[in-house]
Formats: structure tokens, C-alpha cells, sequence
């Protein structure tokens, strides 16, 4: 969860994904010059536990905030509004029209407080300060995942136009942002035509870097490892110190079966070859399904041995959630979900094991690290460190020497 809290009277509360805080930050600047006062919280539906918080966050904000007009956007009130219908002074915004500032105007005409003195009076989500500009580069997704239900709420994939993409690099390299992270919901699927030619990601990530000279450091959210084009980004990144050296995955599982009752479009075989490709080069963080149906022992054993060989330094595991309308939430053999939860456990602790085993080596290294707030900064693994020495600002790359680790974080010292 992420939120904004901005100077003017326009406050946002964003779940989920980074694109959803993204997003806010476009509702934001759309609605202050034209809604005096107003909440806006973007919702998540990847769970069921998402949608839950989502839902009981909008009632505790109604509840402290009586006279201040409430939109509920984003994937959660787009699947299910009534969940929100029903609290007072609220108006939910589809997905479709969350960028479009008419469904705004015209919802908050139906909103009962906001014709009088409407007024927050109690919002405690503070901003976080980012050293790192997220740009969207693509939304949507054409594929049929049996668990997810993104490709309904968010509707087929677009691929921006370069134009746009460059503009929203060029600004943030200018405001003094030091890291570009480009993201979507699907970036691997990024294709457009360009001079004739098919434009994918990789194509985008050379432009970008040739075209804006400023970027510093360049990085990737998740993509999908099935996609040729990774191959291509995988070598950029070892040829060009601009590209991050960490990558994630949309893994959800090591098992070939499950991959396919998943209707995943990649094998074990294929993360294989493009952790043998990066050769020790690059990291690797995970997403990773625990107990989708039909996962034996035998099955979740087979994604274990896989974190064992491969060693990604993270994963985000989560127990399998079933969604209305998916297929995967009618398939037979459910997994009891304390057994998916056990499991997420067991992955974790092994990821854990892998980042601590790949921190230690990197003691007495000299690594470029981007600073965020109070000498917290990042290495290009996408690791905080903790810089010992008097105060640095953020937005600062400076050459750090590793010398400590603490739990998960690295020490390091200016040289």
C-alpha cells in the first residue's frame, strides 16, 4: 500500500502494484485544478485478502472523514462494487475511466458533501519520497492466466506510443530523478512499430538510453519470462552499466504442470536458460503461487528444487486465492490453505537463505548506490543500504564500499 499526501486538498491512497500508485499520482494532478476537495483510493483485486483491505481501508476513511467527498477507483471497485456502494459520500470510478476527469466531475455531483464545505479531516498515509521515477509504459494483458482476473478489470494490452514514453523520461531526468523504472501491468508485451520495424522492449530501453543521455540508471519492473525479447534484454543489460542488473520474473510456479494448469506460457527449462544467459551477472526476484489447485507435495518440491538451482535473491510468495470468474477458482483438488500458507514459508525461507549467501559475498565490493531518505540507499540489486558518514541527499549515485550486512540490508561507507 502507498499513498500520497499532497499540499493541496486532493488526497490519494493507492493498493497493490506500483502502477496503481503511478496512477494516483496522474489522478492527482488531473483533479486539482478542478475538484477543490477530495479522497481518492485505488484499489487492488489480486486477492481476496486485497480486496478485503481495500474495502474495510474505504469504510475507516468514510467513517473519519464525514464531510469529505470519497472516489473508489482501480480493480477492486471495478469487480466488485458493492463493496463500496453502500458508504456514505463515496462514488466508484471503473477502471476505464480512471484517468478521465468527466467521470470525476460528474460522480462527485452525486456526492452529497461536496456541494457544502467539504473538508479531511483525518488522513495519516504519508508520502513517501522516491529517489526513483516510475514511468508507465504499457496496461493491460492479452494472456488467460487461469488464476487472474487482471485481464478483465484492466481490459486487452496497449502498448504506449514512444513519443509519450520519451516526454515522461525526459521530465523525470530533468526534475532530478536519478533512476527511470519502467513499468505496466504486462511490459514484456510492449510492441509497437517504429520506421516500419517492430518496437519491443528491448528496442524501447536502447532509444530511451540513446535519446536521453541523463538517465543514470535504468531498470525493469516484472516481466514475463516466456517472452523471446528477454533474451535481447538480458544481453543489454550486460552490455550496458545504464540497465539494472536485477530482473523479476512473473514466475508463479517451478513445475512444468502447474505452469500448464496454470496456462503459463513458459517451462522450468526456460528460466533455466536465462539464468545460465545472465552468467552470474544479474539477480533474480520471483513471484511465486503457493497451493494453486493440484500442487502435491511432488509438485511444490519441483518449484523448490528450482529456487535451489537457480537462486533467485527474493520471492514474493503468496498463498493461491481463488477468484470469482477465474478457472482456477472451480478447479478440482483445492489446497487447503494452511498447506499453501506453510508452503509460502518454506519458500520464503529459502529465498532468504539465497540473498543472505549472495549479500555476504558482496562484502568489501564497491557498488553505485541511488540514495533515498536518511542515508537509506540502493544497490543496483535492488537492495537497500545503510550508508555509515554524515547526512548525503537524496537523489545522490555515489561508489559505496560494502562492509556489513544486517539482516536483510547491506553497510556501507562512501569512498
Amino acid at each position: 500500500m502507498q499513498a500520497e499526501n499532497k499540499k493541496n486538498n486532493i488526497k490519494t491512497l493507492s493498493f497493490g502494484c506500483r502502477l496503481n500508485a503511478l496512477e494516483s499520482e496522474k489522478i492527482q494532478k488531473m483533479l486539482e485544478s478542478h475538484i477543490n476537495c477530495a479522497i481518492v483510493v485505488n484499489t487492488c483485486a489480486v486477492t481476496a485478502e486485497a480486496e478485503r483491505q481495500s474495502g474495510q481501508t474505504v469504510r475507516r476513511i468514510a467513517r473519519e472523514n464525514p464531510n469529505a467527498p470519497i472516489f473508489v477507483t482501480g480493480c477492486a471497485a471495478t469487480r466488485n462494487p458493492q463493496l463500496f456502494t453502500e458508504i456514505e459520500n463515496t462514488a466508484i470510478v471503473h477502471n476505464y475511466d480512471k484517468l478521465n476527469l468527466n467521470a470525476y466531475i460528474s460522480a462527485i455531483n452525486n456526492i452529497p458533501c461536496a456541494t457544502q464545505s467539504a473538508k479531511i479531516e483525518k488522513f495519516e498515509h504519508h508520502e513517501s519520497k522516491l529517489s526513483k521515477q516510475f514511468v508507465q509504459i504499457q496496461n493491460g494483458c492479452n494472456h488467460n492466466c487461469a488464476y487472474c482476473i487482471t485481464r478483465a478489470l484492466r481490459g486487452p494490452s496497449v502498448s504506449f506510443e514512444y513519443e509519450n514514453i520519451l516526454a515522461d523520461v525526459r521530465t523525470a531526468v530533468e526534475n532530478g530523478f536519478g533512476e527511470i523504472v519502467l513499468t505496466g501491468i504486462d511490459i514484456a508485451s510492449y510492441i509497437q512499430k517504429k520506421n516500419g520495424k517492430l518496437f519491443q522492449l528491448s528496442n524501447l530501453c536502447k532509444e530511451l538510453l540513446t535519446d536521453v543521455p541523463g538517465i543514470k540508471r535504468l531498470r525493469l519492473s516484472s516481466v514475463d519470462p516466456a517472452v523471446p525479447d528477454i533474451d535481447k534484454i538480458i544481453d543489454l543489460i550486460l552490455e550496458e552499466p545504464r540497465m539494472m542488473p536485477h530482473m523479476h520474473f512473473s514466475m508463479q510456479s517451478g513445475s512444468d504442470s502447474i505452469l500448464r494448469k496454470m496456462g503459463r506460457r513458459h517451462n522450468s527449462q526456460r528460466v533455466r536458460d536465462l539464468v545460465a544467459r545472465a552468467m552470474g551477472k544479474i539477480t533474480f526476484s520471483w513471484d511465486i503461487i503457493c497451493g494453486f489447485p493440484g500442487e502435491s507435495e511432488e509438485l511444490f518440491q519441483e518449484t523448490f528444487d528450482l529456487v535451489c538451482e537457480t537462486k533467485p535473491i527474493k520471492i514474493h510468495a503468496f498463498p493461491f486465492s481463488p477468484r470469482p470468474g477465474t478457472p482456477a477458482a472451480v478447479m478440482p483438488e483445492q489446497v487447503d490453505r494452511h498447506v499453501s500458507k506453510e508452503r509460502v514459508k518454506i519458500i520464503n525461507d529459502l529465498a532468504n537463505k539465497n540473498r543472505t549467501d549472495f549479500m555476504r559475498a558482496q562484502i568489501g565490493n564497491v557498488v553505485q548506490v541511488l540514495v533515498e531518505e536518511n542515508n537509506i540507499a540502493r544497490c543496483p540489486h535492488d537492495i537497500a543500504v545503510k550508508i555509515d558518514g554524515a547526512p548525503i541527499p537524496a537523489r545522490t549515485i555515489c561508489d559505496i564500499e560494502i562492509t556489513d550486512m544486517r539482516d536483510d540490508y547491506f553497510i556501507g561507507k562512501v569512498i
